[in-house]
């Protein structure tokens, strides 16, 4: 991989979610509070009894009024948090610095229901509605990496937006940014979920995401969120040569596979890991 990480992305995400002025290391960790964490700690330390009653006396003076103490901060708003996601992420082998700084700079509990936030930074895919997911950290990054195969992307289309979370990371390592979505209630949470982000190079569109943006078109990548039995052949059209497309194929075993369009009608074909997606559909709901 080429280690030519730019010194400024499209979308400064930064400025929203990390403190200015400080730039994100990636190898500390940090431990996560959770539910179950909280209920454990309880159960280790039971409440001390209520102290007995003072008996009736002379009324002392109240003592001095302290400082209340300072609010705790939310774990999950820590850049610390995504730093030690980011760690766990490179020990699994993405290597792309580009990517992983981008997976900092996301707020991925942002983009899921409150209710599960506290899971929002481990490695697991999580529910989204309508029979969705928003994919786990490491097959983010790693659909990236091979998409951006260590060289900038210019403009990159995404097939199933979802809750947004693939969108804005692929608008800090790309130009331009077009996400498809077929659900519309989909579609209007992910615009929920992107506006307080202002990611100004990242174009949502409600569609048939088989169909792709020829509009739009050509794209130096192409990345798919939901897998099919085969690659639509629009997909491919759309493709400039060169551009690669990262996509999982396949029912229930599936695989990510990497095309590369060498020709104006030739492309190839590399079958990388195995991995789990919803399954790609046509039309729109």
């Amino acid at each position: 991989m080429s280690d030519d990480k730019p010194r400024r992305f499209p979308l400064p995400l930064s400025s929203v979610v990390t403190p200015a002025g400080k730039k994100p290391a990636l190898a500390s960790t940090v431990r996560v509070a959770t539910p179950q964490t909280a209920t454990r700690n309880a159960a280790q330390q039971p409440h001390a009894p209520y102290p007995p009653a003072r008996p009736a006396g002379p009324r002392q003076a109240p003592a001095p009024a302290t400082a209340p103490a300072a609010p705790r901060q939310n774990p999950l708003v820590s850049e610390a948090v995504r730093r030690a996601m980011v760690a766990r992420i490179a020990r699994q082998g993405v290597s792309d610095p580009v990517v992983l700084e981008a997976m900092v700079r996301v707020p991925r509990h942002a983009f899921i229901d409150e209710a599960l936030a506290s899971q929002a930074y481990i490695d697991a895919s999580l529910p989204i509605g309508h029979h969705q997911t928003i994919s786990q950290p490491y097959i983010v990054a790693r659909m990236i990496e091979v998409l951006r195969h260590g060289g900038p992307l210019q403009r990159v289309l995404e097939i199933g937006t979802g809750c947004g979370y693939q969108a804005a990371v692929l608008a800090c390592v790309a130009q331009e940014v077009y996400s498809i979505e077929r659900i519309k209630p989909l579609h209007e949470l992910a615009k929920a979920n992107l506006r307080p982000l202002r990611v100004p190079n990242l174009r949502l569109q409600y569609g048939d995401g088989m169909l792709g943006l020829p509009q739009a078109a050509p794209f130096d990548g192409i990345i798919l969120a939901a897998a099919g039995l085969e690659v639509p052949q629009a997909l491919l059209e759309q493709m400039a040569v060169g551009g690669r497309l990262v996509a999982p194929v396949g029912a229930k075993q599936q695989h990510l596979q990497l095309i590369t369009r060498t020709g104006k009608a030739a492309w190839t074909s590399t079958t990388l890991e195995h991995c789990h997606f919803v399954p790609l559909r046509a039309g729109i709901v």
